[in-house]
């Protein structure tokens, strides 16, 4: 016989059937009982909730009650204790309804003896003991799920999301109440996500894919995408489970740093060339300068070639100073600088160029934005040499420029939008290379001075394009502490 009692909370108003319920369990030859009888169903209720017993047994009629209530409200309560329910005749409505409250067992008194009621008992409380495991596991895994700091989700066979966690919902701003959302409408690039779904179906799984997410509000993120197909093959249901990792931050590091390797090498080939070109350059200007002295008046034709001569060395003088002062770290006048009034001073510098090729203007500033730290007229000479390229972009009939001054968290953002012909990937990778442009008689060296002067004030700038659809520039400035 276990010698740990068992906990019954009887509920019952006839006291004829409490003393044969209490007889049949008094027979049990392995159990031991300990009964508590309470027949008032008001008072059932408080020791359902706070009483401490391992199972009910109901009576379905309790005066003007019913016993399905109380089976009810265990459930409800998430009591996870056996009800047993007794009543009087047997009835196919009242045992359903009982299996859908909640019940582990339903019993009819006619037919009940010592045997049954003890295997019904048992059998309960072994029930009990699976659903409080498998409740305990839900409970940790759900916590797994809710708390993980990376985007978590369970799709369908058809990639339908089903679920997701917390920190989906905050990455990515959606909500699934919204409407149907798929994973498809969270990648950035249909190729990606046609390789993705490929890998699935071919392996039912992918691991640390790279690849562009988009957030609702259509921002552009880094993360590594897994996957996994999970078969159920109980309720012949299928789904798919994964978990993607933020990476934005350490690919900006990367591209940042590269950057700074190419700017570092493009100092040193600066200076390299310079003092290589410049040594013989002057020694040329110079010969020049005494052959002007000993040619004879009237050489015109020995004056026009010694012009050409000296303007290309003057050029190339004019050359050798701009590489290396788009190259070379940046010495700066800090002070405290309304963003506002910079941009507006800015595109005034390029009113006559917006003027003169129909370009209409579009200006969205937020207000009361905190004043930054800045060397204000090198931030123009970066600003000016952005907004020259976005109009220089606009051939087409559509020419719109597009400025955006916000605040987000502690980093004030200025965006430069224009509608034109965008960029290939390939000049993306390359636009703030030194000598790289897409214009026929350009250097190549206004956007490597802007990321120059850019970085010398901690400043972030970031470049989405697309062919045919325009470009946008953002520049991040962080406020302090």
């Amino acid at each position: 016989m276990n010698s740990v009692p068992i906990r019954v909370l009887l509920i019952e108003d006839d006291e004829d059937d409490v003393l044969i319920i209490r007889k049949f369990l008094m027979q049990s030859e392995f159990f031991q009982f300990e009964i508590t009888w309470e027949p008032n169903p008001s008072r059932a209720r408080i020791l359902i909730e706070h009483g401490n017993f391992d199972v009910f047994l109901i009576d379905y009629l309790l005066g003007i009650e019913n016993g399905l209530d109380l089976v009810r409200f265990a459930h409800e309560k998430n009591i996870l204790k056996p009800s047993i329910l007794l009543t009087g005749k047997g009835d196919l409505r009242v045992d359903i309804d009982a299996s859908r409250f909640g019940a582990a067992d339903y019993i009819i008194k006619s037919e009940l003896n010592a045997s049954m009621l003890e295997r019904s008992i048992r059998y309960g409380l072994t029930q009990a003991k699976v659903i409080k495991e498998l409740d305990e596991k839900e409970k940790k895994y759900s916590s797994l799920f809710e708390r993980s700091v990376d985007p978590i989700f369970l799709a369908t066979e058809d990639f339908k999301l089903l679920n997701v966690n917390k920190s989906f919902l905050d990455v990515f701003g959606y909500e699934l109440q919204e409407g149907s959302l798929y994973i498809e409408n969270l990648f950035a690039h249909k190729a990606d996500y046609e390789f993705a779904i490929g890998a699935l179906k071919d392996t039912e799984q992918i691991k640390d894919f790279e690849v562009e997410l988009l957030t609702r509000l259509g921002v552009k993120k880094w993360f590594l995408f897994n996957c996994i197909f999970i078969p159920d093959q109980a309720s012949d249901f299928c789904c798919y489970q994964g978990i993607m990792h933020d990476i934005t931050l350490r690919k900006q590091a990367e591209k940042e740093m590269l950057e700074t390797e190419r700017l570092s090498l493009t100092g040193k080939m600066a200076r390299t060339i310079a003092h290589e070109v410049r040594n013989p350059l002057t020694n040329l200007t110079l010969a020049i300068e005494h052959i002007n002295d000993e040619l004879p008046e009237g050489s015109e034709a020995i004056k026009v070639y010694t012009e050409i001569i000296e303007r290309n060395a003057l050029r190339i003088e004019e050359l050798i100073g701009e590489l290396l002062n788009s190259s070379k770290p940046k010495e700066l006048n800090l002070q405290l600088v309304d963003v506002q009034q910079l941009v507006e001073e800015t595109l005034e510098l390029a009113i006559d160029r917006i003027n003169f090729n129909n370009v209409v203007l579009h200006k969205s500033f937020a207000e009361n934005l905190p004043r930054i730290l800045l060397d204000k007229t090198k931030i123009k000479i970066a600003l000016i040499n952005i907004i020259i390229n976005a109009i220089e972009a606009m051939t087409g009939e559509r020419r719109e420029l597009s400025l955006i001054l916000q605040q987000q968290d502690n980093t004030v953002l200025l965006q430069v939008k224009d509608t034109g012909r965008g960029m290939s990937a390939d000049e993306l990778e390359k636009l703030f290379d030194p000598f790289f442009t897409a214009k026929p008689n350009g250097l190549g060296l206004g956007l490597t001075s802007t990321k120059n002067i850019l970085k010398s004030h901690n400043a972030g700038i970031l470049v989405e394009s697309e062919l045919n659809e325009g470009t946008v520039f953002t520049l991040q400035f962080i406020l302090p502490g």
